[in-house]
This record gives C-alpha cells, sequence and structure tokens, in this order.
C-alpha cells in the first residue's frame, strides 16, 4: 500500500529561517513605507482579482487549486473551483484538468475529494481528470504539476495553462507560476467579485502573502542569496 499523502501544516514555515529572513525583511518594508508597500500589494490583488475572466478561447490544460476539506468533504471556496472546472469541462474549454491538493485534516487528499464531488455532480465521461495530491501550500502544487506535465524530463517544454482558483487567490498562483516557469493565465471560479467582509479579509491577507513572497524573492536576488531565491523556482 502507498504511503499517505503528506499533510497541511503551515506552521512549519515559521521553523524556516529563510521564511524568517523574508519577514523581517517584509516588515521592514512596510515601516519604512509607512504602509504604502503594502497597499500597493492590496490594489495589485484587488485589481486581478476584480478582473480575472471565467471563460477560456479554446481548449486548455487547468490547474484546479484545493483548499482545506471540512469534514473530508471540499468547503465552500472549493467547490466553486471545482464547478467552474465542470462548467469548462463541459463546454470543452478544458482538454484536462488536474486536481492540486494533499492532504489537509482528513482521511483523504483535497484532489482526491475534488474528484469524488466532480462525479457526483457528473463529470462528462470523456473528461481527463488528473490528481495531484504530494502537495500541501500552493507553491507546492504548482511544482508537483510541472513535474506532471512535464514528465519527469525538466527540459520539456510546458504547456500555457490555466490556473482556475477564488479570486483573491489568483494573484498569489499567478506570482508562483511565473517564478516556476509556467506560462500561466487566470481563471476566476466566482462570476464576479464579491464584496462580503469575508472577502475582503482574505483578500488583504493575501496581499501580505504575496508582499512577503515577492519581497523576499527580490531580496534574496539583491543580496544574492541563492538558497532563498531557488525556494520559489
Amino acid at each position: 500500500m502507498p504511503p499517505p499523502p503528506p499533510q497541511r501544516n503551515p506552521w512549519r514555515y515559521l521553523r524556516d529561517a529563510d521564511v524568517l529572513h523574508a519577514a523581517v525583511v517584509t516588515l521592514l518594508a512596510v515601516v519604512l513605507s509607512a504602509g504604502l508597500v503594502w497597499i500597493g500589494y492590496v490594489v495589485h490583488v484587488w485589481r486581478i482579482a476584480g478582473r480575472a475572466p471565467t471563460t477560456l478561447p479554446g481548449r486548455w490544460v487547468v490547474l484546479v487549486f484545493g483548499r482545506q476539506l471540512v469534514a473530508n468533504e471540499p468547503e465552500r471556496d472549493y467547490r466553486g473551483r471545482l464547478a467552474r472546472a465542470l462548467v469548462l469541462l463541459r463546454q470543452r474549454m478544458a482538454g484536462r484538468v488536474l486536481l492540486l491538493g494533499g492532504r489537509s485534516g482528513g482521511t483523504r487528499s483535497e484532489a482526491e475529494a475534488g474528484r469524488a464531488w466532480l462525479q457526483r455532480q457528473g463529470l462528462p465521461d470523456d473528461a481527463q481528470v488528473e490528481l495531484e495530491q504530494e502537495s500541501v501550500d500552493s507553491l507546492e502544487n504548482l511544482r508537483h504539476a510541472r513535474g506532471l506535465l512535464q514528465g519527469g524530463d525538466r527540459a520539456e517544454v510546458l504547456p500555457p495553462v490555466a490556473l482556475l482558483t477564488s479570486r483573491y487567490h489568483l494573484a498569489r498562483c499567478l506570482l508562483l507560476a511565473q517564478r516556476l516557469g509556467f506560462d500561466g493565465h487566470p481563471v476566476a471560479a466566482e462570476d464576479a467579485l464579491p464584496r462580503t467582509p469575508r472577502y475582503i479579509a482574505l483578500l488583504l491577507m493575501e496581499a501580505t502573502y504575496l508582499m512577503w513572497i515577492d519581497l523576499g524573492v527580490r531580496w534574496a536576488g539583491l543580496i544574492g542569496h541563492r538558497r532563498m531565491a531557488a525556494r520559489i523556482s
């Protein structure tokens, strides 16, 4: 029997010296700019979230990002992503779908739970749906998806991909995909950008994550810290 998929554990990053290094640099940038740097990232995240399309021209490889399961089932945001993927499959806009996500508190992976949900909703018989269930965060989602698409051959050119996720999550996924060599195009799960307090809080949180990642990578390049820069590559 194969080993179970890895478990999501965001607290592991608090033990990572490079991540903490990036956090200190980010905090200094926010303080020295009186918060203007963070506001810039908020605007960027909001703009991408609001402008992202929900359809695709032609047939694409679609990467569907998972989210932590609740009672071993997809929660609201993840169901929205899966529902959009189902629409793309039925409209022949998705030629190949990769469901991304390892274990996050349940007995099965996010990818496996996502496939089961799609099957209950009436997955087309000819749908090409694959599971990536070794990852525990968005960066690993994309890194493992890259391996699947290249078939283990790093020299093989990656096809353009559609990054399907919730609107608040798109900016971070686009940045990570670009760093990993993808030609990534955003596709939003929601028809329009929600304006609820919960959603605004998620957008602000994503802006903070994005700032942390982006400034950390830029700082690593500036000081020639190869190990730190290689964390997102």
